[in-house]
């Protein structure tokens, strides 16, 4: 099983939307059993909100679904070893990442985009207020991603 945490800065927006893009993807391709997803932030200071009500909408627009119920979380140290794979929304999401992980000895932080060939930052909506954007590069990033992960021996 390869286990997968998105991490933005508040964990109220990007990386909640990521955890329910690729949960859904995931089985829609009948892998739901390959997968452990969840979501968090680097910051602390949406610590214990829910998904913000424009990123559950677009969610809810395009037949995605969510855990309502989630609260946000903030990464802890511990993290860096539990997951295979820590996913960014952007490049100051990294360095936080790093920050509370003390460094990526084993290569496991990426950038969202970089699984679709693109080397930048999923814009963050609460600043930009454009969910359809962040929605439309979560999608793609999150589609390359189950594309680059390989099948599990059972199936």
């Amino acid at each position: 099983m390869t286990k997968i945490l998105f991490i933005c800065l508040g964990n109220i927006c990007r990386s909640p939307m990521a955890e329910a893009i690729m949960k859904h993807l995931a089985a829609e391709a009948g892998r739901s059993d390959e997968f452990e997803i969840a979501s968090a932030a680097v910051s602390e200071e949406e610590w214990g909100n829910p998904i913000y009500p424009p990123a559950a909408a677009i969610l809810r627009q395009y037949g995605i679904p969510y855990d309502g119920q989630r609260i946000a979380r903030q990464m802890k140290a511990s993290d860096y070893e539990k997951y295979d794979l820590i996913i960014a929304m952007d490049e100051a999401n990294i360095r936080g990442i790093r920050r509370i992980a003390g460094g990526d000895p084993d290569n496991k932080i990426r950038l969202l985009l970089d699984y679709a060939g693109e080397h930048r930052n999923v814009a963050d909506p609460w600043y930009t207020r454009d969910f359809e954007t962040a929605f439309d590069d979560i999608l793609k990033g999150c589609r390359a991603l189950l594309a680059a992960l390989p099948r599990s021996k059972a199936q």
